[in-house]
């Protein structure tokens, strides 16, 4: 019988509706194709021009893939990252944080593109195609780097290793090259600094964080305030001073737009104390490490409970009686010789003979 795969409810849902909704694509575009034409569905992706009276599709258009090679990148990244995530964090959180990084970076593509029409009065802007889970990937990228930062992964048998943080800007230099091609559209490289920004954004200011049970973290705690997650970490050295500095300044903006709320000194020593972050970035760890520690008390119990019902099941050997006496009934040297011709004392049995009684029978 082969192995249940568990699938946590969210995960599930998403994977169905990437994959019907891409095979539903697919079937009317093969229906409405002629050679040299160029179709669009409105009612199911997002096309600027021609989507607005169908809102819908500014979430529906993440969850179509329009060819089988990003299809099946789509549903590894969604499969493995979805259930890690919905774990680590929970289904509603992973539910919200899914509607956030898929409504924002369509809608900025959409104002960019109109405003490249603006612009250009190009009306090719507007008919482009926004769809793709594109900043999908890249936001579950941003949510590894916040759980697991100092993490290196090791590519290609050692030659390349890189740390956690450093992929989102891998994959967006891959999506720019791929932009260039037939593969992506122009779309999908918005899409991919779109989602970056959004994920980040909402990880950092506004993601609810439930405290451990072990932890005095106040209840209201949102975002993350550690080291580990500014901007800059996700830039390679040389280049963190300038970016630090530039995203200080484009924080004091928005802190004066009021759309950002700057940290409390309580948010910042809490994410500076001792496995903070991790309670932080990962609610419930306390719980899991007692869970944990009950499952190997468990395992230990049973194993000892194992042990001794195969001893018990194994037949006693009977007891074997001593070959001489012990140290404690070991008789006297001089009267060792005596001794020999005596009758084989009884077991536990105890003889004295004293030395003037053995000279009297040696006299008569």
């Amino acid at each position: 019988m082969p192995p249940r795969i568990n699938i946590p409810p969210v995960t599930r849902v998403v994977l169905i509706v990437l994959v019907v909704q891409s095979l539903l694509n697919a079937a009317i575009r093969y229906r409405q194709w002629t050679s040299g034409s160029n179709i669009v569905i409105p009612y199911l992706t997002f096309v600027p021009q021609l989507s607005l009276i169908y809102p819908w599709t500014l979430l529906t258009t993440t969850f179509v893939e329009n060819n089988v090679f990003t299809l099946a990148i789509s549903t590894l990244t969604v499969y493995h990252g979805g259930r890690y995530l919905e774990r680590a964090w929970s289904s509603a959180e992973l539910a919200k944080f899914i509607v956030v990084v898929s409504l924002i970076p369509n809608l900025l593509s959409f104002a960019t593109f109109v405003l490249l029409f603006i612009l250009t009065g190009n009306e090719g802007w507007t008919l482009t195609v926004i769809a793709g889970t594109t900043p999908i990937q890249i936001a579950l990228l941003v949510a590894f780097s916040q759980l697991v930062p100092a993490h290196t992964v090791t590519l290609f048998r050692g030659i390349l290793s890189l740390r956690v943080p450093r992929f989102p800007l891998l994959y967006i230099s891959i999506v720019t090259v791929l932009a260039m091609t037939p593969l992506f559209s122009s779309a999908t490289f918005f899409m991919a600094i779109y989602g970056f920004l959004a994920s980040w954004t909402y990880l950092r200011f506004y993601k609810r964080v439930f405290p451990d049970l072990d932890s005095s973290q106040p209840s209201s705690l949102r975002g993350d305030a550690s080291e580990t997650f500014a901007f800059a970490e996700f830039f390679p050295g040389p280049l963190k001073p300038t970016v630090a500095s530039f995203s200080n300044t484009v924080f004091n903006i928005l802190v004066s737009l009021r759309i950002c709320t700057p940290f409390t000194q309580a948010d910042i020593s809490a994410a500076r104390g001792d496995n903070n972050f991790l309670q932080r970035t990962v609610p419930g760890s306390a719980r899991a490490e007692a869970e944990r520690r009950r499952a190997l008390a468990l395992r230990t119990l049973d194993q000892r409970l194992q042990a001794a019902t195969a001893a018990r099941s194994q037949p006693t050997p009977p007891p074997r009686e001593p070959t001489g006496p012990t140290v404690q009934t070991q008789p006297p040297a001089s009267t060792q010789t005596a001794m020999t011709t005596q009758p084989a004392p009884m077991l536990g049995e105890t003889k004295y003979t004293p030395d003037n009684e053995g000279l009297e029978k040696s006299s008569a």
